[in-house]
């Protein structure tokens, strides 16, 4: 969450010592345009920014909190809404949708490799973003992707579902750097990848499978990979682990749609 922010008042020149309520109210009108209404997401944020500019505050980075302001007359919705998948059959195409084709383009092989690794173990975009070369094993008995430290997320190894393993394997063919380099740079090598683009490689992928929803982001295949993993038996602190996380609320919203849908 923060570095989404970090990310909105940098590309407007500003810095946490510096951001105002303009900046705020700027954020805030694009996270409207991609939060689900009814969702707790601006609530959120509201409290985050309120935190750090007291933090700031009494640091001595700033005098004031703009931040105060928002979120005072917002409330917690009475029912989080459902969380979006991916149901099993709309799961194993997209996993078949992965699997490269000898007359794939790179920008394919990228795209098909990028959609494998969301969906084989649940990292979430801003983790795909900073992903390097060496942090990818492809091989051996237990092929993982390792994600290092991240703000309150312990680092961790996440086992790659056997799906994935194709198209990550043409990437790596193809994309010949190593080591540091990013395993999915910007086009033109020019730094990390935006989320839009993400967004839209993810979209273009679950278009190709006929499949719609309200949110088509990289989320809903973090979320597909949760489920997935409590359909074959995985406990929800182990899930939670997986997606580096230190609630179990995502994953337990989670099991509820598998309960949910069992016959009576």
């Amino acid at each position: 969450m923060f570095d989404r922010f970090l990310r909105h008042i940098q590309g407007q020149s500003a810095s946490v010592a510096t951001f105002d309520a303009a900046h705020i109210e700027s954020f805030f009108n694009d996270v409207n345009t991609r939060a689900k209404p009814g969702t707790s997401t601006r609530l959120r944020y509201a409290k985050m920014l309120n935190r750090l500019c007291r933090h700031l505050i009494e640091s001595g980075l700033r005098t004031g909190n703009p931040a105060a302001e928002f979120g005072v007359f917002d409330r917690w919705p009475d029912d989080d809404p459902l969380p979006l998948f991916l149901d099993p059959e709309a799961d194993e195409r997209l996993q078949a949708w992965t699997v490269p084709s000898a007359l794939d383009e790179i920008r394919m092989l990228r795209n098909r490799a990028i959609v494998a690794l969301f969906l084989g173990s649940g990292i979430s975009a801003v983790e795909l973003r900073h992903a390097q070369q060496r942090h990818l094993a492809t091989e051996g008995v237990r092929p993982n992707v390792y994600v290092p430290k991240r703000a309150p997320r312990d680092e961790r190894r996440v086992t790659l579902s056997s799906f994935s393993l194709a198209a990550l394997r043409h990437w790596r063919d193809v994309n010949l750097s190593v080591g540091d380099a990013l395993l999915f740079p910007a086009p033109g090598r020019s730094g990390t990848m935006n989320d839009v683009l993400l967004g839209a490689i993810v979209k273009e992928a679950l278009e190709k499978i006929d499949f719609v929803a309200p949110d088509m982001s990289p989320r809903i295949l973090r979320n597909t990979f949760a489920r997935r993993e409590l359909l074959a038996g995985r406990s929800n602190e182990d899930t939670s682990r997986m997606l580096g996380l230190v609630s179990h609320r995502t994953v337990t919203r989670l099991r509820a749609t598998i309960k949910s849908s069992e016959p009576s």
